[in-house]
């Protein structure tokens, strides 16, 4: 690419003035609004925390840039939308990343790409790549950050799980092709509690949707019940998640569920009545029309006892649409159709957390490495949960409320800013022009409370 050198540009005149630019401001950033992002950080000390999730062999004498600060510079780097690692070799001399990444002397460099990509290579070398991490530290760190959200024992925890494709474009370690999804990719777990994530588990496709699931929900169960031993926790997901392993587990271990159930021919036999009554209803009114049932159903082979299945008989203009769900909860505590349509359906929003994922490059798993490519997801998850933790704490009683990582990054953190260092001070002279003062200063102090 041509070397530019030209330091003024002139366009085509307004009126009387002439109309010039040129890269000629100083330092000046287009991140202005990542110091709330760091302020939220110095809330609930994700990054100082994950550090200690990590190991770090290399000569203590020889160490230029800390450990602390790569992981900063990785994260807040996701958080703000730079995507790959290329992109820090222009943000490695940006003072407002130092700021971030903790950089003591801000005249000094930060991290560029080929040291960042000793960070992610793990256990290529044992030359090059001295630093590995504790995925157990890393999950844990994860459900501590639920943990002490709470300032009391909430009444019930939900906890909903669901698989994603990754699509892959090269030869990664793990790569098989998915029918359902059509493409090679990978298929992690996630499992979230409300908007806050506890788990995001790399997966190769060759395997069922529900693999490994028992396991991740063990382990954060018994996390969340050493904190709180009688805390109500219900397990919701899809069909995919209907198999007998876990509802045994959870019927084992005191833990309610809600699971979707694939149809079949005996279930559509078992509501043959009700789709009637739906049809009927349908062709009188013109409306889609829905009746519900219930009923105790066990499977041929498969089941290991009795459960009950709550089923949704529902006619629309192109025909039938019938729904079934499992659960553990008896008709006393949840009716058919409120157990439907208000506990398993709310689910749907867990889809609007994994493309918040996707926002902060979840889907950026290039490394040939599987334990590479997991601690890829888990710096997309940590970036996500630092985010998640603003919106909460933050922008609270806003309109932003409930806005999702897209629209925070563009409209909050997404300030430009004239950068002014010196000795004693660090100063950020952000636009007058910027149109959401407000909202910035309502977060501001919800932070310094």
């Amino acid at each position: 690419m041509t070397e530019c050198n030209q330091e003024t540009f002139a366009f085509t005149a307004h009126f009387s003035r002439r109309v010039e630019a040129g890269f000629t401001g100083g330092q000046v950033s287009s991140d202005g609004g990542a110091l709330l992002l760091r302020q939220t950080d110095r809330k609930i000390n994700l990054l100082g925390r994950l550090v200690g999730c990590f190991s770090d062999k290399r000569d203590p004498d020889l160490i230029e840039h800390e450990l602390s600060e790569m992981l900063s510079q990785r994260i807040y780097g996701l958080a703000l939308g730079y995507e790959d690692l290329n992109d820090h070799e222009q943000l490695r001399l940006d003072p407002l990343f130092g700021v971030l990444s903790g950089k003591r002397e801000l005249d000094a460099p930060l991290a560029g790409k080929s040291t960042l990509n000793r960070l992610e290579l793990i256990d290529r070398s044992s030359r090059y790549h001295k630093i590995g991490y504790s995925a157990e530290a890393i999950d844990r760190l994860l459900g501590d950050l639920f943990i002490e959200s709470h300032a009391t024992v909430p009444a019930e925890i939900v906890l909903d799980l669901d698989a994603t494709d990754i699509p892959l474009y090269g030869h990664q370690p793990g790569r098989f092709f998915h029918g359902y999804f059509d493409s090679y990719c990978y298929l992690p777990l996630y499992i979230f509690a409300g908007d806050q994530l506890l788990c995001a588990r790399l997966r190769p496709a060759n395997q069922d949707a529900a693999a490994g699931s028992v396991s991740e929900v063990r382990r954060i169960v018994e996390q969340l019940r050493q904190k709180w031993p009688e805390v109500k926790i219900v397990l919701r997901a899809d069909s995919g998640f209907c198999r007998e392993e876990l509802m045994s587990w959870c019927e084992q271990n005191h833990v309610d569920y809600v699971f979707g159930l694939a149809r079949n021919r005996r279930l559509a036999k078992i509501i043959g009545a009700q789709m009637q009554q739906a049809r009927v209803t349908h062709l009188s009114t013109g409306k889609a029309a829905r009746v519900f049932t219930e009923f105790d159903y066990r499977t041929k082979k498969s089941w290991s006892c009795s459960r009950r299945v709550v089923a949704k008989a529902e006619y629309l203009d192109k025909g039938e649409n019938p729904r079934f769900v499992v659960t553990s909860f008896s008709p006393g505590q949840w009716a058919a159709q409120d157990l439907y349509e208000k506990c398993y359906c709310a689910r749907g929003e867990m889809e609007n957390r994994i493309k918040e994922q996707m926002c902060l490059f979840a889907d950026r798993l290039s490394t040939d490495e599987m334990k590479g490519n997991q601690l890829r997801l888990y710096f997309s998850a940590l970036a996500y949960s630092l985010i998640e933790a603003l919106r909460r704490l933050a922008l609270k009683g806003t309109e932003w409320a409930q806005a999702q990582v897209d629209t925070i990054r563009l409209k909050l953190f997404k300030i430009g800013a004239i950068i002014r260092v010196s000795v004693r001070r660090v100063v950020l002279q952000m636009s007058s022009a910027y149109p959401w003062k407000n909202i910035y200063a309502a977060a501001f102090h919800a932070l310094r409370c």
